[in-house]
Formats: structure tokens, sequence, C-alpha cells
């Protein structure tokens, strides 16, 4: 049997395995999780620029974020996406949010 690893597992797995800091990966993590439920807890496979975009506006106009509070939250995804998606096409990945 295979265990599928949730989504949020692998992006801690793989902050770990390059010696990010703990604070990074708390930061790094709830960032991700508030992108995914700002798109009704879509899957990153199935987003892509756009969607980053939006999140990134309604973060300066709706929530009125600094611009380093904005480049952080840009920071995670960015993260998620050169580190973290790539690799869920060679393994089995689920949603945090599936149960």
């Amino acid at each position: 049997m295979v265990v599928k690893k949730k989504l949020l597992d692998v992006v801690r797995d793989k902050i770990r395995f390059k010696h990010y800091s703990y604070s990074t990966e708390k930061t790094y993590v709830g960032w991700i999780k508030q992108y995914i439920f700002f798109h009704d807890k879509k899957h990153p496979l199935e987003m892509g620029k756009i969607e980053i975009e939006k999140f990134l506006t309604y973060l300066a106009v709706e929530r009125n974020v600094s611009p380093t509070t904005q480049n952080q939250a840009f920071s995670a995804l960015l993260f998620l996406y050169t580190h973290v998606v790539p690799e869920m096409n060679k393994s089995k990945v689920i949603s945090p949010l599936d149960f």
C-alpha cells in the first residue's frame, strides 16, 4: 500500500531538508494554507500565476498588508511552486484538506 503524504507535510519536509529555520517553516506553511483557503481549497496543481496575483492583490487591497508582508507571502508561494509542486507529479501527494 502506498502512503500518500499531505501537501503541507511535503512542504515541511522540503523546508527542513533545506535547513530553513522553524519560524520560516511556520510562516511559509501559514501563507500556503491561507492561499489554499482563499481559493476555496483548490489544490496548487490546479492554480497558477493568475491565482497568485489575485491572492497577493487581495492581501494588499483588502487586508492592507505592508509590502514586506506581501513579499513574505510571495516568497512562501514561490517556494511552493519551485520546490514542492514540481515534485508532486513524481510522487503521490494529497491536498492538506483531504480527510
